[in-house]
């Protein structure tokens, strides 16, 4: 899986007016799933299922 900064440097992902990240391959805003036993958490594309890792 990678990370949320890794796919906005290969163009798989951009941000909105509103900072919001988009799956450009779909054109739809990512989705937030949170992982309490870990750090970090996952933002996932509804559309085509693609996951990258969020580190806070």
């Amino acid at each position: 899986m990678e990370t949320v900064r890794d796919g906005l440097r290969a163009n798989e992902l951009e941000k909105d007016t509103y900072d919001r990240l988009i799956c450009v391959g779909c054109d739809r805003s990512l989705k937030l799933r949170s992982r309490p036993d870990e750090i970090g958490s996952v933002r996932y594309c509804i559309d085509c299922g693609d996951e990258w890792l969020e580190m806070r």
